[in-house]
């Protein structure tokens, strides 16, 4: 799983979460070695400890290596869209204002991000989030079924600068391969980034997906589409001198 905030996230602490279960995280973890996360020690306040205790229950879906019944989780028949590390769940709450015709499911780790979100749900009273607390990666290969998605978003997620760590980007052919597989025909792929080297890392790899299909006319980049909003990383990267850069791609 990955988390937005990548400008705060000290990449020494790359093995301490590594492996078996993680403070914070739902359900238990498997053994897989490399993630694209780490578990920090961020500040949880009392209103976000009060949401998760609250409302986690009633918007939480637990991990469990079962595949997710979307019209019985939501009450109804939907396209489903799929966020990965939503930080504090900005863009998440304005696409489920935006499309009360979509169901979205927010995945995170970050304890203080999915209490956030959790009262942004509550206090704008939203019906169409779910949020899973948990390693993406995991969340897709056993709780998604094939072909079932109509879009899979991915924004700003840590970008490992270091060489040695770019083994913990979550964009690997696993990934890529894993989102082909689970989304409809005609489902997209929305990735977002302001650090250059990512944004070329991310093309390279998605470019390798024989299912997958670049939609800018020029087999780059795409401009912002309307339905990610800026949220305060993104900002913070503009306020640093960093361009933005999305990649759209729709399953065949």
């Amino acid at each position: 799983m990955v988390s937005s905030d990548h400008n705060d996230q000290s990449e020494s602490a790359e093995t301490a979460s590594s492996h078996g279960e993680l403070q914070g995280v739902t359900g238990t973890l498997t053994s897989r070695s490399i993630r694209s996360f780490v578990i920090r020690n961020g500040r949880m306040t009392e209103a976000q400890q009060e949401a998760i205790d609250q409302w986690l229950p009633k918007f939480g879906i637990t991990f469990r290596q079962q595949s997710i019944d979307f019209e019985e989780t939501f009450g109804r028949i939907a396209p489903t869209w799929v966020e990965i590390g939503f930080g504090n769940g900005d863009a998440l709450l304005h696409m489920a204002e935006q499309h009360p015709e979509v169901n979205l499911i927010g995945i995170e780790v970050h304890a203080p991000g999915v209490g956030h979100a959790l009262l942004g749900i509550q206090s704008k009273q939203l019906e169409n989030v779910r949020i899973i607390q948990h390693d993406a990666m995991e969340v897709l290969q056993h709780m998604i079924a094939p072909q079932s998605l109509a879009r899979v978003l991915l924004f700003f997620p840590d970008p490992w600068h270091k060489k040695r760590h770019h083994k913990r980007r979550i964009v690997q052919k696993e990934f890529v391969d894993t989102v082909s597989e689970r989304l409809q025909s005609g489902g997209l792929l929305h990735c977002a980034t302001d650090i250059a080297n990512y944004a070329e890392w991310m093309l390279e790899h998605l470019q390798t997906a024989t299912q997958l299909v670049n939609e800018s006319g020029t087999h780059d980049f795409v401009p912002q589409p309307d339905w990610r909003i800026n949220t305060r990383f993104e900002r913070r990267g503009l306020r640093l001198g960093h361009d933005v850069f999305d990649l759209l791609y729709r399953r065949t």
